[in-house]
C-alpha cells in the first residue's frame, strides 16, 4: 500500500475480524455456530473466575493500579528506570501518542495493523508507508511506526536495530513507536526490557495473548516525561476496576504463562500442518495466527465461510488469509474437513 493510498482511505473504517456474524449476510447462520479464526486472540482464555463485586461496586484505587502496573513490570521485564502507564486497551494509547507531539512527518512500516496510519494522520500528521525499516531509516521524517512482530505476516527486527532507529529518530526531535501486541509468544525478541530510552514508546496488549480482549487493557512503556504526558490525557480512572484485578491476576501467573506459549507454539504448527496438506502456502505469522499466500485466496475464503468458519480477509492483498487457532477440538475438526474438501 503506498502514502497515496493511506491517504486516500484514512476515513474509510479499518476492516478487523472478531465478528462472524458480519459473514452471514453472505454465508448465512451455520447449523453449529462459527469457528471464528478471523483474529489473532488466544482462542483458550485465561481462567479468571468470578470478579470479586468490590471491584465492581467502587472506583479503581491507586493501590490496584499499582498492584497491577508491579504485575506487569515483572511480565514485561520493564527496567527500573523505564515508565509504564496502562490504559482502556492499546488503541487508546495508539490514537493518543500522535497527539502529544506537533504536526509533522511519520513513516510506518507496512503493511500492518491499520489503525496506525490513521490515527497520526488525524492528528495532523503527514504519514508516509514504507515496506522495510531500511527505508524507515533512510527517510527524513521524525517519527516512526512499527509493528513487532508484525501484523499480518509476523516480520520481526533486531532489538538492536529498533534501538538504534529509535536514538536516530531522537536525534532528529521525534520517536519510534513500538507495537508489541504479539510479542508475549516471542519475548526474546522483545524491545520492552529495553524501553525508557529516549525515543522510545513500547505498546503492550493484554487481551490477545491471554483471551482477554473483551477486558480492554493495554500498555505503554516509555520515558517519564511521555509517561506522565500521557497519563494526563487519559485522566483519573481510565482503567476499569475489573480490568485492573483481571491484568493483576493473569500477568502474575508465570505458570500458565510459560504453558501457554508452549501450548500456542504446538498449535501453530498443527494449523501449519493443516494448511500446507490443503495446499496452501504459509508465508508468516506468529504462534497465535498464521498468514497464507494463494490465487485461490477467494475461493478458500468461501469454502470456509460457508462451513461456518471465519478468517480473516484483506482489502489490499487479495491473495492473502490470515488463519487464528481453534480453541476446541470440534474446531480444529471442521477445519481440516473443510480444508480437506478444497
Amino acid at each position: 500500500m503506498d502514502s497515496h493510498a493511506i491517504r486516500s482511505s484514512l476515513k474509510a473504517p479499518v476492516q478487523h475480524g472478531g465478528d462472524p456474524k458480519g459473514g452471514e449476510a453472505r454465508f448465512g447462520v451455520p447449523k453449529d455456530g462459527w469457528v471464528d479464526l478471523s483474529t489473532g486472540i488466544n482462542p483458550v482464555p485465561y481462567p479468571l473466575g468470578d470478579v470479586p463485586s468490590q471491584m465492581m461496586a467502587r472506583l479503581p484505587l491507586q493501590a490496584d493500579l499499582d498492584a497491577l502496573l508491579a504485575a506487569a513490570r515483572r511480565a514485561y521485564g520493564v527496567a527500573d528506570h523505564a515508565a509504564i502507564i496502562a490504559s482502556p486497551g492499546t488503541q487508546a494509547l495508539i490514537q493518543s501518542v500522535p497527539t502529544l507531539f506537533a504536526p509533522s512527518d511519520v513513516t510506518v512500516l507496512s503493511p500492518t495493523y491499520g489503525e496506525h496510519a490513521p490515527a497520526w494522520a488525524a492528528a495532523g500528521h503527514a504519514v508516509e508507508a514504507v515496506n522495510s525499516i531500511c527505508a524507515q531509516a533512510a527517510h527524513t521524517a521524525p517519527f516512526g511506526v512499527v509493528v513487532h512482530p508484525n501484523n499480518p505476516n509476523g516480520r520481526t527486527q533486531s532489538v538492536e536495530g529498533l534501538l538504534a532507529f529509535a536514538g536516530e529518530l531522537h536525534d532528529r526531535g521525534g520517536l519510534l513507536v513500538v507495537d508489541e501486541a504479539f510479542a508475549d509468544v516471542m519475548p526474546s525478541l522483545s524491545v520492552t526490557p529495553h524501553a525508557g530510552c529516549d525515543g522510545l514508546v513500547v505498546l503492550r496488549s493484554f487481551g490477545k495473548f491471554f483471551g482477554l480482549a473483551g477486558v480492554r487493557l493495554g500498555f505503554a512503556v516509555t520515558t517519564w516525561d511521555i509517561a506522565e504526558r500521557l497519563s494526563e490525557k487519559q485522566g483519573p480512572w481510565a482503567v476499569s476496576g475489573p480490568a485492573l484485578w483481571a491484568g493483576t491476576q493473569a500477568l502474575n501467573d508465570q505458570d500458565w504463562i510459560e504453558a501457554t506459549r508452549q501450548r500456542l507454539k504446538t498449535d501453530a504448527l498443527q494449523m501449519d500442518e493443516i494448511l500446507q496438506g490443503a495446499g496452501l502456502n504459509v508465508v508468516g505469522g506468529t504462534d497465535l495466527y498464521r498468514l497464507v499466500d494463494s490465487p485461490n485466496a477467494q475461493a478458500v475464503y468461501e469454502t470456509l465461510g460457508f462451513a461456518g468458519i471465519s478468517v480473516r480477509t484483506f482489502d489490499y492483498q487479495p491473495n492473502w488469509l490470515r488463519f487464528g487457532l481453534p480453541g476446541t477440538d470440534d474446531g480444529w475438526s471442521r477445519l481440516r474437513t473443510a480444508l480437506g474438501g478444497l
